[in-house]
C-alpha cells in the first residue's frame, strides 16, 4: 500500500526533540483534553439554540451525537491503532491532533445540527489521539513502570478538564460558538509543535506488516479473545466505559434542569471534578498500587464508582450532588492499573493494535450507553414514570457494581490476570 509509506516518509522520520518524549505526549493529551472539555459546557446550548429546546429533546440530540462519535471511533481504532505499528506513532498522532483541528473549525461554522452531526463524526473517525498516546508510553516504558505513566496521562486528562470547561463556559456566555474556534486553534497548535519536537518511538525493526485482515473491529476483538485474561479484562472495561456514558451523555444538561444552573455553573462542576482527579492521578495512584498491586486499584476504583453514581443520582441539592465528585474522580485509580495490566499481554510491535482494541471495546459501550442513559433520563424527565431525575446515574451505579463482581474473580496481572 504505497500511500502507507507516503505517510511514514512524509510525517515519520524522527526529529531531534526538545522536550522529553513523555513530555510531548502528555502535553498531547492535554491539548486533546482541553479542546474536547471547551466544548462541553456549551454543546447542550448550543443544541437547544439550534431547535430542540426542550431538556427531554435536547437529551435525544446529545446521545444520538454521542452514539455516533463512539461508533466512528469503534471503526477507526482498530485502523488506526494497526497503522501506527506500520508506519510508526508520529505520523498518526499528528494527523490525528490536525484532523480534529479542522472538526472543530467545521462545528464552530455549523448552521444547523446536520452540519453539526457530520463535525462529530469526522472527530469520531479521527480520534486516535489517546490510542496512539497510550501505545507511545507502552513503547518507552518498562512494564513496572507503566501504571506511574499512565497515571500522569490521567492527571494531565484531569487538568484538561479544569481548563477546559471552565473556560468553555466563560466564552460560552459570550457566544456558544467561541468555544469551538478556540478548541481548533489550540488542537492545530499542537499538531504544528508535535511537527516540530515530536521524536518516533517505534524502530523500524519492531514494526508490524499492515493488514487489513486485523485493522477492523472484529481483527480487533479477535486479539482480545486470544488470551482468557485479555477477554475478562475487557469485559470489565466495557462496563465500565458503559456506566462513565451516563457522565458524558448528561451531566451538564442534568445539573442545568435538576438545579437550575447555567454553563458557568456545569463547566464549573466538571472543572471541580478534574481538580480532584488531578490529585487522585498524581499523589494516589502510585501508592495505592504499591500497597493493593495492579488488580487492588482496580477494585478500589470501581468501588468508589458505585459510591459515586448512587450520590449523583441520589442528591436532592446542588451542595450534596458536589459532595459525589470527590468519590467521583477515586474511579480513576481504575485505568492506569487497567492499562498497565493489560500491556503486559501483548508483544511490542502489537502494542498499538492492542490499544485500538481496547479502544473498540470501549467505543461499543460508548455508542450502547448514550442510547441507554439518554432514553431512560428522557422517559423520567418527561414524566411518564415516577419522577426520579437521578435514575440514569443510578442504573450506571449498578453497571460498575456488576463490573466489581467480574473484576474481583480477575487474578492477579503477575499471575496473568
Amino acid at each position: 500500500m504505497t500511500w502507507i509509506g507516503a505517510l511514514a516518509r512524509a510525517f515519520g522520520r524522527p526529529r531531534r526533540p526538545r522536550l522529553p518524549a513523555l513530555g510531548f505526549i502528555l502535553f498531547s493529551v492535554f491539548l486533546d483534553v482541553l479542546a474536547l472539555g471547551i466544548a462541553i459546557p456549551v454543546l447542550p446550548s448550543l443544541v437547544q439554540s439550534l431547535g430542540h429546546r426542550g431538556a427531554g429533546s435536547a437529551a435525544g440530540v446529545l446521545a444520538l451525537f454521542g452514539s455516533a462519535f463512539a461508533a466512528m471511533t469503534f471503526l477507526g481504532s482498530p485502523f488506526l491503532g494497526a497503522l501506527s505499528d506500520s508506519v510508526g506513532r508520529r505520523p498518526v498522532l499528528l494527523v490525528s491532533l490536525a484532523a480534529l483541528g479542522f472538526d472543530y473549525l467545521l462545528m464552530g461554522c455549523a448552521p444547523n445540527l446536520a452540519w453539526l452531526f457530520v463535525g462529530r463524526v469526522a472527530a469520531g473517525l479521527a480520534g486516535a489521539t489517546g490510542i496512539v498516546a497510550n501505545a507511545y508510553i507502552a513503547d518507552t516504558r518498562t512494564p513496572d513502570a507503566r501504571a506511574a505513566a499512565y497515571a500522569w496521562g490521567g492527571a494531565v486528562w484531569g487538568l484538561g478538564f479544569i481548563v477546559g470547561p471552565a473556560l468553555g463556559g466563560w466564552l460560552g456566555q459570550h457566544d456558544l460558538r467561541l468555544p469551538f474556534w478556540c478548541a481548533a486553534g489550540l488542537t492545530l497548535a499542537g499538531a504544528i509543535y508535535g511537527l516540530v519536537v515530536l521524536p518516533e518511538s517505534l524502530p523500524r525493526e519492531r514494526r508490524a506488516p499492515f493488514r487489513l485482515a486485523t485493522a477492523n473491529p472484529l481483527g480487533a476483538l479477535a486479539l482480545l479473545r486470544s488470551q482468557p485474561g485479555l477477554a475478562r479484562l475487557s469485559a470489565v472495561w466495557f462496563l465500565r466505559w458503559l456506566a462513565h456514558a451516563a457522565l458524558s451523555t448528561l451531566l451538564v444538561l442534568y445539573i442545568a434542569n435538576r438545579f437550575h444552573l447555567g454553563p458557568a455553573w456545569a463547566g464549573g462542576a466538571v472543572a471541580l471534578y478534574g481538580a480532584f482527579d488531578i490529585l487522585v492521578q498524581a499523589l494516589l495512584v502510585r501508592p495505592v498500587i504499591a500497597r493493593l498491586g495492579e488488580r487492588g486499584a482496580m477494585l478500589a476504583g470501581l468501588t468508589f464508582g458505585c459510591v459515586a453514581l448512587a450520590v449523583l443520582g441520589l442528591a436532592p441539592a446542588a451542595w450534596i450532588f458536589a459532595i459525589g465528585l470527590p468519590f467521583l474522580a477515586m474511579i480513576d485509580l481504575f485505568a492506569p492499573a487497567f492499562m498497565a495490566t493489560v500491556t503486559r499481554q501483548a508483544a511490542p510491535s502489537e502494542q498499538g493494535r492492542l490499544q485500538g482494541a481496547v479502544m473498540t471495546v470501549q467505543t461499543c459501550a460508548q455508542v450502547i450507553g448514550p442510547l441507554l442513559f439518554g432514553a431512560t433520563y428522557a422517559s423520567f424527565e418527561a414524566g411518564a414514570h415516577p419522577r426520579l431525575p437521578g435514575a440514569s446515574f443510578l442504573i450506571a451505579a449498578c453497571i460498575f457494581a456488576l463490573s466489581l463482581v467480574l473484576a474481583s474473580r480477575l487474578r492477579s496481572p503477575a499471575a496473568g490476570a
